[in-house]
């Protein structure tokens, strides 16, 4: 969903607004948003499964790591512009340290060749 989807949904309801302003919002609320509600999510399970793919962004390949836990529930994501070592360990670090996960027990690397 695009900012001029969501300018267009708000216009139905009555809103008018720039699109920009959305992506201001975006920027400001977003880090506070993440932060208040992380704690509040449920559990996860100890078996986690990470997979990571590319994709095109406005005409830019990104690498997309993905983590779910055995039920298909989304533990973290992470978009970057290199698939190199460093950028896994960022991704393994920011995974690692969110307070809704638990420490896995096994960890499933799903190569899709």
């Amino acid at each position: 969903m695009s900012y001029l989807d969501l300018k267009e949904i708000a216009a139905e309801s009555g809103f008018e607004l720039d699109h920009s302003t959305i992506y201001r919002w975006v920027q400001e609320y977003a880090p506070e948003i993440n932060k208040r509600t992380t704690p509040h999510l449920k559990s996860t399970y100890d078996s986690w499964k990470l997979d990571e793919t590319y994709l095109k962004i406005k005409g830019i390949w990104h690498y997309l790591y993905r983590a779910i836990d055995k039920h298909g529930n989304t533990l973290d994501w992470m978009l970057s512009k290199n698939r190199n070592k460093q950028s896994a360990k960022i991704f393994f670090k920011k995974l690692l340290v969110n307070l809704h996960t638990i420490d896995p027990r096994v960890i499933n690397v799903i190569a899709i060749v």
